[in-house]
């Protein structure tokens, strides 16, 4: 039995995904494409609100959930796979022990993260080949990419966040966030309230300090002060002011943009000012022109 909080929040989150979808052009007529359930709250939502979104569109398309077993200690699949099994889309199960290979190569002091991410990644980009897909729906929300800008800014020397989407560097596939403009906080949320039977990590879920968490912490004690700084941070993403930038590269482009693209505005002179008469002068000569 649904509860009527479980059917708002899924309403609401349903409309942002499908507004997501539709303003970046997530999804066309006849894709196939393959969601990454990892068994975290947030692919959970993901497969489900595509999956109910499916059934709205005026074209069809095809879902296929896959799911990596990395062979983490610990790791107990079967309420994911029966839950996969309950939900009537197709799926597959794989297993390649990725956990091993980032355990050997690195040690307790380094972040897991960025290696478990490209092997994993490698693993879905073969099995989207061998399935057909053309396009591969990741489960990252509005902190993710709010997270991610943040580090990029402050330890990278960059401004990049995650888009809604991009093509993989050898073009096979489109990536995919329909969730990038859902908030954490209601994710996570109706996923308790749909009691998905979440799987933990054992490999970044384990360590302390890691620097996304320090992101995670900075944002949350800012919002304790600006309650809508989530919401506003997400809007400038979408609100880029080349001109004020120092990326020369980014000028040169923006300067080249077709007429029309966000007209320059041209403000008129304003015919009355402040006399801007000097209250004291120095020793030097000064010229002043008429």
């Amino acid at each position: 039995m649904v509860s009527d909080e479980q059917a708002l929040l899924e309403q609401k989150l349903l409309r942002q995904l499908s507004q997501t979808s539709k303003a970046y052009q997530l999804l066309a007529p006849n894709d196939r494409i393959m969601v990454a359930v990892s068994g975290g709250k947030d692919s959970y939502t993901l497969l489900q609100l595509l999956a109910k979104l499916r059934t709205r569109l005026p074209f069809p398309i095809e879902l296929i959930a896959v799911h990596l077993d990395q062979a983490q200690p610990g790791y107990d699949g079967r309420a994911l796979a029966a839950w996969l099994e309950a939900s009537g889309l197709p799926f597959e199960i794989l297993r390649e022990d990725t956990y091993s290979v980032v355990t050997s190569h690195l040690d307790d002091q380094s972040t897991y993260c960025s290696l478990c991410s490209r092997l994993r990644r490698g693993i879905l980009y073969t099995a989207a080949a061998r399935l057909g897909c053309n396009k591969i729906a990741l489960g990252h929300h509005r902190e993710d990419t709010l997270e991610t800008f943040l580090m990029n800014l402050f330890y990278a020397g960059k401004l990049q966040a995650m888009p809604a989407q991009y093509t993989t560097d050898d073009g096979r596939f489109q990536v995919i966030r329909p969730l990038i403009e859902c908030g954490e906080a209601p994710i996570a949320r109706y996923a308790a309230l749909a009691a998905f039977p979440i799987i933990p990590c054992n490999l970044c879920g384990s360590q302390d300090g890691l620097k996304r968490e320090a992101m995670h912490e900075l944002l949350t004690k800012l919002e304790a002060d600006h309650p809508n700084l989530r919401a506003v941070m997400l809007n400038a993403l979408r609100n880029v002011r080349p001109t004020h930038l120092l990326d020369h590269d980014l000028l040169t482009a923006w300067q080249a943009r077709p007429e029309g693209l966000r007209p320059d505005r041209k403000s008129e002179a304003r015919e009355e000012h402040a006399p801007a008469q000097p209250v004291q002068r120095g020793l030097g000569r000064l010229r002043v022109v008429d």
